[in-house]
């Protein structure tokens, strides 16, 4: 786990990403929700990561992705805390990590959804690239003081 948030705090420095460091970053990398999660390797050290998760009550896309395909929340999966070290990007590891837990979300028999910081447009870019659909922009209450707008987004059937 240390080497994961090694990674993370390279990408935090350098993106901003998360938006809040966690107090624990290890607790924030493997949330009660998860239901799985993986790791890319590059140079013989831990380079990205990917979650996948059951839907919480706060979560946005799970909501619009059922609301639009008329099925329940519990049959969404979130793809959360994906992220590649700034020194092992462009070579495909984001990509990797991120078919990799749509194909754990399908074999599970559940709809792939995520949600993006709005101002993180190198991410959109990449889902939007990899074939996802934008479902909405919402605004989210992240504390007393913050107000913030994600992306919401469905993989493609």
């Amino acid at each position: 786990m240390g080497d994961c948030v090694r990674a993370l705090a390279a990408v935090h420095e350098h993106d901003g990403y998360p938006v809040n460091w966690p107090d624990r970053p290890d607790a924030w990398l493997s949330p009660p929700s998860l239901v799985a999660a993986w790791v890319a390797e590059h140079d013989g050290r831990i380079a990205g990561h990917v979650g996948l998760s059951r839907s919480e009550a706060t979560d946005a896309a799970p909501a619009l992705w059922s609301a639009r395909a008329g099925v329940g929340v519990d049959e969404t999966a979130v793809v959360s805390r994906l992220f590649v070290d700034p020194s092992a990007r462009g070579l495909g590891l984001g990509a990797t990590l991120l078919a990799r837990a749509v194909s754990e979300a399908r074999r599970r028999g559940l709809h792939p959804v995520l949600d993006v910081v709005a101002s993180d447009t190198a991410a959109a870019a990449l889902y939007e690239r990899l074939g996802w659909r934008l479902l909405a922009t919402v605004e989210q209450r992240w504390g007393p003081d913050q107000k913030v707008a994600v992306r919401c987004y469905a993989a493609a059937p």
